[in-house]
């Protein structure tokens, strides 16, 4: 199926509903689950998450939702993550990403890490504007979401207040380049973060790569911690 194919079948609000609702979780999401969160009924959520899976959106496996094995554990169920393939369309065609590619190629070469991490910092800057830096976490996740890092809080351990708690992204905008040179582009990734969020507010970024996640992840600036 084409690009513009399977983003076509988003037209659908309720199947759009889906989508949106399995791809924030960041984990497998069974049936019975995504047709509750999105107010319809379990067979129609489980007609739209095929269509979904078909189209190349979502991926589909089975597992027991119980948690238990062996004899009385119940049947696998159906479950659905986003799929990690990328869509994109472009009327008339560009090929932005290739453009993307060459010059973090020639900047990695010449050694212009520093460099493209100043013009980073400076662009978060000129994004951020004549705003205050980023106030707090809850900010934080609202200015990321608006920048397509699909942010979401994560308690630290044993943390009920908040305290040790940090904004972990699910998507890296800068995927695709990202995979192709690592550090050239998480280094320019944090800087732009640093410039966008502010570096002398009560929250900051840092770096902290885990599979699957953007690299960076923002938390309550030392000097605000208590």
């Amino acid at each position: 199926m084409t690009d513009i194919d399977a983003i076509a079948v988003l037209q659908d609000p309720v199947r759009r509903r889906l989508y949106e609702y399995v791809a924030a979780q960041g984990r497998e999401v069974g049936r019975n689950e995504a047709a509750e969160a999105v107010g319809v009924a379990r067979t129609l959520a489980a007609h739209h998450l095929d269509r979904l899976t078909g189209a190349g959106l979502l991926e589909s496996g089975s597992r027991r939702l119980t948690g238990r094995s062996g004899p009385g554990a119940g049947r696998p169920a159906k479950v659905y993550t986003r799929a990690r393939v990328e869509r994109s369309v472009s009327l008339p065609a560009r090929d932005y990403r290739t453009a993307a590619e060459l010059l973090a190629e020639a900047a990695e070469q010449a050694g212009l890490d520093a460099g493209l991490c100043v013009a980073a910092r400076r662009r978060g800057e000129s994004l951020r504007g004549a705003a205050a830096p980023c106030g707090g976490l809850d900010e934080a996740v609202e200015l990321l979401a608006a920048r397509g890092y699909e942010p979401h809080l994560e308690q630290g351990e044993g943390s009920e207040t908040g305290q040790g708690a940090v904004v972990r992204m699910r998507n890296c905008p800068f995927h695709a380049v990202a995979e192709r040179f690592p550090p050239l582009v998480c280094g320019m990734n944090l800087a732009l973060l640093e410039g966008l969020i502010g570096t002398d507010g009560p929250v900051r970024a840092r770096m902290d790569a885990r599979p699957g996640e953007c690299c960076v992840v923002v938390e309550a600036s030392k000097n605000n911690e208590h």
